[in-house]
């Protein structure tokens, strides 16, 4: 059976890259905004790229961000990519004063070594295998999440310090890296997550 999910459009989003890693895999995408909202029937992606406080704007329009929060709280699988993981959490030093969806207890902060942002690849270690490998992505990041709890960090990577890299909390996933702009590996840990999500 082909997989569907929905794809949150955001303003500012990395949309087209991710469309044609899904496409490749052979997975029927729903567009979902503010306008058509998510029916919790599919899994639910959402690629961020830009500033905390300007796709939590994008999203909090026509109440797209609490029917978010009610179905993943209902239990519909949530892929969050780049800033799209970021918005799992509390806050972020990157916004004050503007809070996330509070899906995943914990903050976002600044890289505060090395050139900012991190551009380029990095290696993923395994703090969680759950059938994930190891393996190199690509970064395009200035901030990163600190999970309130360790057993969240899916993957964790070491840019002058080490630092959480991707998470996953019951049935949340959110990549800090960009699995459509990784190459094989990248699309072969999305196939992973689509396996895992449409049992």
């Amino acid at each position: 059976m082909k997989i569907e999910v929905d794809l949150v459009n955001i303003d500012g989003g990395n949309k087209g890259s991710v469309l044609r890693l899904l496409d490749r895999l052979d997975v029927s995408v729903n567009e979902v905004d503010q306008n058509k909202m998510p029916d919790g029937n599919r899994p639910l992606i959402l690629p961020g790229v830009g500033a905390f406080g300007a796709v939590m704007q994008s999203i909090e329009k026509g109440g797209l961000s609490s029917r978010i929060i009610e179905l993943v709280k209902q239990g519909t699988p949530y892929l969050g990519i780049c800033v799209g993981m970021q918005i799992l959490f509390d806050q972020s030093e990157e916004t004050p004063g503007v809070a996330g969806l509070k899906l995943v207890p914990g903050t976002v902060v600044k890289f505060t070594k090395g050139k900012v942002p991190q551009i380029g690849w990095n290696k993923l270690d395994n703090a969680k295998s759950n059938g994930y490998e190891p393996g190199y992505a690509y970064f395009v990041n200035s901030y990163y999440a600190v999970p309130q709890n360790e057993n969240d960090t899916l993957y964790s990577a070491e840019y002058h310090e080490r630092y959480c890299a991707a998470v996953q909390h019951d049935n949340i996933t959110g990549f800090q890296f960009h699995p459509e702009k990784s190459g094989a590996f990248g699309q072969t840990l999305m196939q992973k997550w689509l396996s895992d999500v449409a049992k």
